[in-house]
């Protein structure tokens, strides 16, 4: 009973040195980020209206996503830091000769580790991907840009029976230069409208103005001028920001929307389907990277100083961020079933944790 009550108080201990940690951890990489995009944002200074102020915003609003990012990492150098700290005034040997079994940490680990994976899925899915969606937005009105062309003739996407080429996707989701090729259902063109702008009108319509329509009616061409019409579509606002934005950095639900518009569209969706399960494994990586910290506060007489394990901690962060990337690419080139490729990392590192405790506790 006494170990039970013992072990209860080590746990609101431990939670508080490793909340302090990776809060630490993470405000010195969010700084540090935000330093080097500053400096990369000066180069842009003077183009259009790009002032001082909307660098600092566009650097400001991007800060989320690096957030959800990095917290994984940040958990697992913050559990490190505090864990080695503890083992440094000889804690957990007391506690581990008191009764307290390696199972018991982890549960403990486990539990102080829930509140980072509502963190990050709360960062990751409703923070991040409108702030980035607002940096995109600032930086563009603010230099009059064009969000994006894909090819010189601008942006191509199917939808159902027809093909729509976009010259220009404007910061505030208009469209100019709208070509709309319509087709039946054995691909026999139906006609071509050409719109000099379109804006979207929910739930589902777009408002094209000035707009001319080529009808191919059998072996007779007959052209159609209108100042506006409502032309009925399936395509959104949400959807083009899923063409012009990384997946990684969209919430949840619009990767699904987006990958159900291109399975009702017979398109490839293996990208967006390995981002979409990524958002759904990424915040229990918080989780494996506790467990892969524990091991270390165990050699605490074996294995260097502190500063060691933080740069090992450090390590091994990058190598999971970089071994997510990795399957993320190789998933989409091999054609890897999409949960396969998101959760291949973590699963990798959790085996490594526990192949680590085990030898640990062989010694």
């Amino acid at each position: 009973m006494a170990l039970t009550g013992g072990v209860r108080v080590f746990e609101r201990y431990l939670a508080r040195e490793i909340y302090a940690s990776t809060l630490l951890v993470l405000a010195a990489f969010l700084a540090l980020f935000a330093f080097f995009d500053f400096v990369n944002e000066l180069g842009d200074l003077g183009k259009g209206n790009y002032q001082l102020h909307h660098a600092l915003g566009y650097v400001l609003l991007t800060l989320p996503g690096y957030a959800y990012e990095l917290l994984p990492i940040a958990v697992l150098i913050g559990t490190l830091y505090a864990l080695t700290l503890l083992a440094r005034h000889s804690e957990i040997t007391v506690l581990r000769a008191s009764g307290l079994s390696t199972v018991t940490l982890v549960g403990a680990l486990l539990r102080i580790g829930f509140l980072f994976v509502i963190l990050t899925f709360v960062v990751g899915e409703f923070i991040a991907p409108p702030a980035e969606r607002a940096a995109q937005q600032l930086r563009l009105q603010a230099m009059s840009s064009v969000v994006g062309q894909q090819f010189r003739s601008g942006l191509w996407v199917k939808d159902e029976h027809a093909f729509v080429n976009v010259r220009e996707v404007l910061p505030d989701a208009s469209l100019r230069g709208v070509r709309i090729y319509q087709f039946d259902q054995n691909y026999q063109l139906l006609s071509i409208r050409e719109a000099e702008a379109a804006r979207f009108r929910p739930p589902n319509s777009w408002q094209l103005t000035d707009v001319a329509q080529t009808l191919f009616e059998g072996e007779r061409v007959r052209v159609d001028r209108q100042a506006e019409i409502l032309w009925q579509s399936a395509l959104s606002p949400d959807i083009l920001t899923v063409l012009l934005v990384d997946p990684g950095r969209m919430s949840l639900i619009n990767l699904y929307l987006y990958t159900r518009h291109l399975v009702e569209n017979h398109q490839r969706t293996q990208r967006y389907e390995i981002a979409m399960w990524k958002k759904v494994v990424y915040p229990v990586a918080a989780l494996v990277m506790m467990i892969l910290a524990l091991p270390f506060g165990y050699l605490h007489d074996r294995l260097g100083n502190v500063s060691f394990k933080v740069f090992s901690g450090v390590m091994l962060g990058v190598a999971f961020h970089m071994l997510n990337g990795l399957f993320s690419s190789l998933g989409v080139i091999n054609s890897w079933p999409p949960l396969y490729a998101a959760v291949t990392p973590s699963i990798l590192f959790l085996l490594a944790a526990t192949t680590m405790i085990w030898w640990v506790e062989r010694r």
